[in-house]
């Protein structure tokens, strides 16, 4: 059982016209301690971290967990995209019980601009309305981050509230694979 039901994990590895979502392996770890700390990705998350704290505490094998889909581009990590429950003490929720699936994404900046995110967000929402048909899926950014704002929109979420959240104004939405009935 993990933290979305009775999802079996991993998932066989989905591919887009252009990348791979994917288990992290150990030929990852450099791009994890690289994404985490870069100061133009940590800019969007609260700052990066140092190097030397990454070398030690990145395992040689990155963790493997539900929800964590590593961003392939002809064999090498370009980024990551992740589902987790929403924290149910934070602002932001659709149903009262909170706990929602939140989608999250960390690019390397060389692959800032290529569309790359919006491939592999797409094809990670396809997956998880697949594995769980109906569940709302959330996504929280600053609003100050506009290619998230853009990226957000293009992807279908809707616009819930705005809230101050780290010293900053963030945008909370919605994304729903139901169709509405009419």
């Amino acid at each position: 059982m993990t933290e979305f039901g009775s999802i079996a994990w991993p998932p066989a590895p989905i591919r887009t016209e252009r990348l791979v979502l994917r288990e992290p392996e150990d030929r990852d770890r450099a791009a994890f301690i690289e994404l985490f700390a870069s100061p133009l990705v940590g800019a969007c998350i609260g700052g990066p971290r140092p190097r030397d704290e990454l070398e030690r505490a990145v395992p040689e094998v990155p963790r493997r967990r539900p929800g964590l889909f590593v961003i392939d581009l002809d064999g090498a990590m370009i980024g990551m995209v992740t589902f987790d429950r929403r924290d149910a003490g934070r602002r932001g929720h659709v149903g009262p019980e909170a706990g929602e699936a939140e989608l999250g994404y960390m690019f390397l900046p060389e692959a800032w601009g290529s569309g790359y995110a919006a491939e592999a967000c797409a094809a990670a929402l396809d997956w998880f309305a697949d594995a769980l048909p109906g569940e709302p899926v959330v996504l929280c950014t600053q609003t100050a981050n506009e290619p998230s704002m853009r990226l957000a929109a293009k992807l279908g979420f809707t616009e819930v509230e705005r809230f101050e959240e780290y010293g900053a104004e963030q945008w909370f939405g919605v994304y729903s694979s139901v169709t509405p009935s009419g």
